[in-house]
């Protein structure tokens, strides 16, 4: 399903290399004989000719082909496995600024773990420049066949080594402006390209069923559709053009890793290593779906830790090879993630020993191996010569190496550049920022239109533990908040030359009981003409995240079983808004935060996912109206954990309705599903107000009849009928009426966001492709059935217009 660009089969590729492996004279190194002069002079040709791997003009295929046989198994080995600049540098402080290394550790790090070089570390820019030009230099320089390394950082919302923070993905999704997103992602490349990164780790594709309420921040929410879109837009901003004094032949200046292939969504286990259960069906409609659309270009894939159906990720030959290899073409870099070959040995108990781990995640995955392990990939020269692994696996998973080295010119231009700093943190990239921070921000209530307040007010009380914060995403790196605004620091700025007094009070901490702090807060409400209460989740940066003592409730190894309001925040909300004073309150998270009560009570709701560093500057801008909010779910709202999953586009037959409540006065109403509750979310997938009014009309299809390979567009238009200029996110969705299989209520299957000044409309036009109608069918194969389709125009809530396509 999606793209597939390459029809090769990869068990064929491998057959074949293994021929050819050996039909040739190999000396004990297993370098062919024939091409050089010397062991040591790999590098040249023995007619005195270029090595074609060395012509940056010639075919990558052609460069790969003459350059893997001129290399030792310890060198093709290296390839397979992530060094470290801690190798050779002192990392230990993040403000150090020493310019040393160490001679004795660069030399043995490249020797043994060459391939990728982690270089992940808040550092002074010149002592990164530094670290990054003494390893390419002696690797381009010092060795014999000159090959470079690929240099790795984060790259979740923005280049972690003090690059510009972004909101996190789920944040970022909320805008659904993929357009936006590829620029955002071309900023976040240009500041880590500039100081000699050439893979970011970045765009985040771990859907989920059920998502995983301690790390929802880290994916673009429920919907495969926008993941894909989203996902796609990240890919293409991050690789788009070439880095500097390179040939044509290079493709892209940056390997955008897509993590974590696949199914990668268990509710269970802070690093989502428990088991995922499900069959070949749910596994290509939710998961690989997204995964081809915004993956199959990209440089460089990631596995995941857990296990699908009984196979470990990083060893699953289903996975890796026949489909993303063999039906997908995928022909780079695909490395484990850290530690994960380990863990068939530590937790998944296929492997009893190091070097049975690395035979198995070689040759069921043709992949890399990133560190946090033991490295057991430094087996396998010893494995190869006693025969217990076959060289042809590693030469097929070192030839993914060499074509990702190649298609970035990395042999032509590793280094930094020497006008880093010009690239770093410019103006152009915070306006940009600014832009994106306001089109994340989502208005979900707004009773009696008391919002956008306006600046001729008398004064506002900011209340809660967020507005005085930075709260940034999981992965951002040491003493980043230090570059971010504070909500509270946001609305100073912005009602800097007003007469808006603030009244500011805490109220309470994130994470503690205590409400000691409540009398001043209703103070401040009390003395103000409306309360803003701040509220909502936090996670911590990656040094404090994993420091014992420590505490958050989303990010990487934090998993929660309730994902209400923690502490004395919701009794906070609750006096706030019994003072009668009008309440606004702004959910700062990385999560939906389920108390229903807050939906049903208070004036006005705005859901701020985890900002970036001007976050605290726009939620100011919204709440006064200075920008008109233009944000939309990524994701559905639960009433309750215990009324999950919640997603929109569920299974038909999947969630009927006969609920139950309480009245406001105490009295139960029974129902069955749930007996005292309703599993229909407080906020659905797709909600999002403004402060202005649209209508929809003229819905058309370009033609109402189709055949099964003919795709078509959706055309509306769309009114701005209130006062104000404003965005409207155009959703549309589908409903395969009568299918083979299965299928969901309803699915997103286009949108776009489009900008209508007032009193004006719009015809907007949505192209959908024909496969995007496709079921995975019984005889395990996608196939476009004939029959009807509902098409909906609206969110998944709320249908404005529809219409019915027919499929012959």
């Amino acid at each position: 399903m999606g793209r597939v660009k390459y029809s090769s089969n990869w068990t064929a590729l491998c057959a074949l290399a293994l021929v050819a492996c050996c039909s040739a004279g190999l000396t004990s190194l297993g370098v062919r004989d024939d091409l050089h002069f010397s062991i040591e002079a790999r590098g040249t040709n023995l007619d005195g000719s270029l090595p074609i791997y060395k012509d940056a003009t010639a075919d990558i295929e052609d460069r790969i082909n003459d350059l893997l046989p001129r290399m030792t198994v310890q060198e093709k080995v290296a390839q397979l496995i992530q060094g470290d600049i801690d190798g050779w540098m002192n990392m230990t402080n993040p403000l150090d600024n020493t310019l040393t290394y160490n001679e004795t550790g660069l030399v043995e790090m490249m020797e043994y773990k060459s391939g990728a070089i982690w270089a992940g570390y808040l550092a002074p820019w010149d002592k990164i420049v530094y670290a990054i030009t003494v390893g390419q230099q002696y690797l381009m320089e010092n060795t014999t066949l000159g090959i470079p390394a690929i240099i790795q950082s984060e790259g979740l919302h923005g280049f972690t080594d003090n690059g510009t923070t972004w909101p996190s993905p789920i944040g970022l999704a909320a805008s659904f402006n993929a357009p936006l997103l590829a620029e955002a992602a071309s900023t976040i490349a240009t500041e880590a390209e500039g100081l000699g990164y050439s893979q970011l780790f970045a765009p985040v594709l771990d859907l989920s069923r059920e998502l995983r309420w301690g790390r929802v921040e880290e994916n673009y929410g429920e919907d495969p559709f926008l993941t894909s879109q989203m996902g796609h837009a990240y890919v293409t901003g991050l690789q788009t053009g070439r880095r500097r004094n390179v040939s044509d032949t290079a493709i892209a200046r940056m390997a955008a890793t897509c993590k974590h292939f696949a199914a990668y969504g268990s509710p269970q286990g802070g690093l989502n290593i428990a088991p995922v259960a499900g069959g070949q069906r749910d596994l290509h409609t939710y998961y690989l779906k997204p995964f081809n659309y915004a993956c199959v270009d990209a440089l460089s894939i990631m596995t995941a830790y857990a296990s699908y159906d009984g196979i470990p990720n990083v060893a699953n030959t289903h996975l890796l090879t026949d489909i993303l290899r063999g039906e997908w073409g995928y022909q780079y870099f695909v490395t484990s993630d850290a530690g994960s070959v380990d863990l068939l040995i530590t937790l998944h108990q296929i492997c009893a020993t190091r070097e049975c781990a690395a035979k198995i995640a070689l040759e069921h995955g043709l992949s890399g191996e990133m560190g946090g392990g033991t490295y057991t990939y430094l087996t396998l020269p010893g494995q190869i010569a006693n025969g217990t692994v076959d060289i042809s696996y590693v030469d097929e998973t070192v030839k993914t190496v060499l074509r990702t080295k190649f298609a970035l010119g990395l042999f032509e231009n590793p280094y930094p550049y020497p006008d880093y700093a010009e690239t770093m943190r410019t103006q152009a990239t915070r306006d940009l920022l600014h832009q994106m921070e306001r089109e994340a921000i989502i208005l979900l209530e707004n009773n009696n239109n008391i919002l956008p307040l306006s600046t001729d007010i008398g004064s506002i009380a900011l209340i809660g533990p967020q507005t005085d914060r930075v709260t940034f995403g999981d992965y951002v790196f040491f003493n980043a908040s230090n570059n971010g605004i504070s909500p509270l620091d946001g609305f100073t700025e912005f009602l800097a030359n007003t007469s808006v007094k603030i009244n500011f009070a805490e109220g309470c901490k994130l994470w503690s009981n205590d409400e000691s702090e409540f009398p001043a807060a209703i103070a401040a409400a009390k003395e103000s003409d409306v309360a803003i209460v701040m509220v909502g989740t936090w996670s911590l940066d990656q040094t404090l995240l994993w420091t014992p003592g420590t505490n958050a409730t989303t990010g990487e190894h934090v998993d929660l079983s309730d994902i209400s309001l923690v502490g004395a925040q919701y009794p906070l909300v609750q006096a706030i808004q019994a003072t009668g004073v009008p309440t606004i309150v702004v959910f700062v998270s990385g999560k939906p935060v389920t108390n229903p009560w807050i939906q049903e009570n208070v004036d006005a709701v705005v859901q701020q996912f985890y900002p970036g560093e001007l976050g605290g500057l726009a939620i100011a801008e919204i709440i006064f109206g200075a920008e008109n909010p233009s944000g939309r779910l990524p994701v559905s709202f639960p009433r309750s954990v215990a009324t999950t999953p919640v997603f929109y586009n569920y299974l038909k037959g999947a969630r009927p309705i006969d609920p139950g409540y309480i009245t406001p006065n105490g009295t139960m109403v029974f129902g069955h599903q749930y007996v005292l509750d309703t599993p229909v979310p407080t906020w659905s997938f797709g909600r999002g107000l403004s402060y202005t009014t649209f209508n929809y009309t003229d819905l058309q299809l370009s033609s109402p009849t189709i055949s099964t390979t003919e795709d078509f567009n959706v055309t509306v238009t769309v009114h701005n009928t209130g006062a104000r200029d404003g965005k409207e996110v155009v959703q549309v969705y589908m409903t395969d009426i009568v299918s083979s299989v299965v299928t969901p209520n309803m699915e997103l299957i286009g949108f776009t966001k489009v900008d209508i000044p007032a009193g004006t409309s719009q015809t907007v036009t949505i192209p959908v492709l024909s496969s995007q109608l496709a079921v995975w069918t019984m005889s395990g194969k996608w196939v476009v059935e004939p029959g009807q389709f509902a098409i909906n125009v609206g969110t998944s809530e709320e249908t404005y217009l529809n219409t019915t396509l027919t499929v012959v």
